[in-house]
């Protein structure tokens, strides 16, 4: 990809606050650039994972430290007025419990001193159709499910050697498959949450005999952890028990699970917490830096939009950094900036009017 194009782009998305268009930034570079160019930029080529790892390697390798963790995530961001093609599809959301149709994005965030830095991320495409056996409609599938997608981002973290102790996820990827691929093959330790109904054994000796129980039968003391074996996960773990209240005045209970079984509960707690992270970076793409403010139609200058939000939230993260000024507070100043500049210019040209009359 052209860098220079690349830097422009995104510069723009950050400092837009309305729809990001070709012909919107030939217009605000007076003409410098045309919308052709960017056109043609975006639809060039395809804009990949390893090309966004070339331009953060030198700020990962800057912040990084063996208390960093990587926190692996996905976001729905809806787009119901878009044609639908292999990324802007059907998905099942569960933070609503319905399907929503929009972009299913799937992301590797690194949190090392106080940074977050989306290292690796990839797209849900479902580029096969097959006929639902209930409703007997063809549906669109994705040939990697999302935890496929899961080990393969972790892989690459290792791979790329990232300093990180832990992997945080939710619950849905906490799968006995994906906590083996993190211990035994990737040799790092992790913390997730697991579902009320998955089996345990209170002793290795249980195990081996399959003497179950679900995790939540268990009698667990406040502010304290217990090791227990989880059904199809060879190696003993901690877990503790949280109780907390929702929003609507009701009591949740949330079981966390480590493989590292030195912590105490504060720290388990603790080192869970920053998973939250992720969670600001999905609300600063789709808040910030427009992430589906884009009229792109086809599926790559639609994918490398995505591609090139992503990295205009790297960067709105770096000069928050150094600024000391937050994404939301930087992002507002802008917009002040830009009302006062308009305010100006049109208190000129009243000024202007009035003197030629």
């Amino acid at each position: 990809m052209k860098k220079e194009y690349l830097e422009l782009y995104t510069d723009y998305l950050m400092s837009s606050f309305s729809y990001t268009t070709a012909t919107g930034l030939s217009v605000m570079s007076e003409g410098k650039i045309s919308h052709d160019k960017i056109t043609r930029f975006l639809s060039s080529e395809d804009f990949t994972p390893a090309g966004l790892w070339r331009l953060i390697k030198p700020t990962v390798r800057e912040i990084q430290s063996e208390a960093g963790v990587i926190i692996i995530d996905d976001t729905i961001e809806e787009k119901p007025s878009t044609d639908e093609n292999e990324i802007i599809c059907w998905h099942f959301d569960h933070s609503q419990g319905i399907s929503v149709k929009g972009v299913n994005i799937v992301s590797a965030m690194y949190y090392s001193n106080g940074y977050r830095i989306p290292v690796t991320f990839d797209l849900v495409r479902k580029t096969k159709t097959v006929v639902d056996e209930k409703t007997k409609k063809e549906k669109r599938i994705s040939e990697e499910t999302k935890n496929e997608k899961y080990q393969r981002m972790l892989k690459a973290c290792v791979k790329n050697n990232i300093k990180f102790n832990y992997v945080l996820n939710d619950v849905w990827y906490a799968s006995s498959e994906n906590m083996m691929l993190v211990k035994e093959k990737l040799k790092k330790d992790f913390i997730m949450p697991i579902k009320t109904n998955r089996k345990i054994a209170l002793s290795q000796k249980d195990k081996l005999s399959g003497k179950y129980v679900t995790v939540s039968t268990l009698e667990l003391k406040e502010n304290t952890q217990q090791e227990i074996y989880l059904e199809g996960v060879s190696f003993p773990l901690l877990v503790i028990k949280q109780v907390f209240k929702n929003a609507d005045g009701s009591e949740g209970v949330l079981y966390l699970v480590s493989s590292d079984l030195t912590l105490t509960y504060e720290q388990i707690t603790t080192i869970y917490h920053k998973r939250w992270k992720v969670e600001e970076y999905h609300k600063t793409l789709k808040q910030h830096v427009n992430l589906c403010k884009s009229p792109t139609k086809t599926v790559r200058t639609q994918s490398n939009h995505i591609f090139a939000s992503i990295y205009s939230f790297f960067k709105l993260e770096y000069l928050s950094l150094k600024s000391g000024i937050n994404p939301t507070a930087l992002r507002t100043k802008l917009y002040l900036t830009a009302n006062r500049a308009a305010f100006n210019q049109l208190e000129n040209l009243k000024i202007s009017i009035a003197m030629k009359f």
